[in-house]
């Protein structure tokens, strides 16, 4: 019998020119929420749009993950499964949510969140896992 392996994914969106420490901020805040230490996860994520972030790009070299940029098929698709909905989102990414959407993306098929998206600063982080829930 295979064990299944558990992705942790931390989804982000964001206002242009958000801070790192912004970013760490609203990850650091979005992982105590849901008791999750930041060395259990595995990636972060975002929408095509904001992938050359600088706060975004930065903060995934100071926490040593990749930035993964969520495919526009795999986004399309978690786009159903989001729970917050935000005009501001819809109108500049055409999701509910960019970052949950893009958590979820990054995490696969399999994927759900662990509760709806934090805005903090203008950032918002959502977390996704492929894992059970307890």
């Amino acid at each position: 019998m295979a064990l299944e392996e558990t992705m942790i994914c931390a989804g982000f969106g964001a206002r242009k020119g958000v801070s790192r420490e912004a970013v760490l901020a609203a990850l650091d805040a979005a992982l105590t929420k849901h008791d999750i230490a930041r060395d259990s996860l595995d990636a972060l994520a975002t929408v095509p749009q904001k992938g050359n972030e600088p706060g975004l790009t930065d903060a995934a070299k100071v926490l040593g993950l990749p930035l993964s940029i969520a495919d526009e098929n795999a986004l399309q698709a978690a786009a159903a499964h989001c729970l917050t909905r935000s005009d501001h989102a819809l109108s500049a990414t055409g999701l509910p949510s960019a970052s949950e959407a893009a958590a979820l993306a990054v995490c696969g098929p399999a994927a759900r969140l662990l509760g709806s998206r934090l805005t903090l600063d203008g950032v918002t982080c959502a977390i996704a896992t492929t894992g059970r829930q307890s």
